[in-house]
């Protein structure tokens, strides 16, 4: 009777209260070419765990823009050329209250020009420049694991 319970839960239930997905838009930064390529890393100002610049959409700016003020903001990518998104991955973003909803997290190529050690978020955030397969090491999220890996 409880298998049939969790089965109706998982399958059937719990789907149907779940809200539509909300989109964010995230920037892979990155320098050098072959074996020298490396992606920009960033912690998490809540919980520090490794992740890439990312934020939700922002009025008036495409996604390439949405990249690149997020790169800025969280970064320091003062220059960067934005590509076309590459992959997305989904994940589940605390709110206040315990909360949680499903993100769809769309990922922008932002190759760095010119970086800058004075940014908003310099004191919040830590930043690594690391191999993609390192950066792929580090990240929480299964897709995400999955774009750095063969980037």
């Amino acid at each position: 009777m409880m298998h049939q319970l969790r089965t109706a839960w998982s399958d059937y239930i719990r789907p149907m209260l779940r809200r539509p997905e909300r989109v964010q838009i995230a920037a892979l930064c990155h320098r050098g070419d072959g074996p020298a390529r490396e992606v920009l890393l960033v912690t998490s100002r809540d919980t520090g765990r490794w992740i890439l610049p990312k934020g939700w959409p922002i009025r008036g700016q495409d996604a390439a823009g949405t990249a690149l003020q997020e790169a800025w903001e969280e970064a320091g990518v003062r220059r960067g050329r934005a590509a076309e998104a590459i992959g997305s991955y989904c994940y589940d973003k605390g709110l206040d209250g315990d909360w949680a909803v499903a993100v769809r997290t769309y990922v922008i190529p932002v190759a760095v020009e010119e970086m800058s050690d004075t940014y908003p978020e310099a004191r919040e955030r830590r930043r690594e420049w690391v191999r993609p397969s390192e950066a792929a090491a580090r990240v929480a999220e299964p897709e995400l694991r999955a774009i750095l890996a063969t980037f």
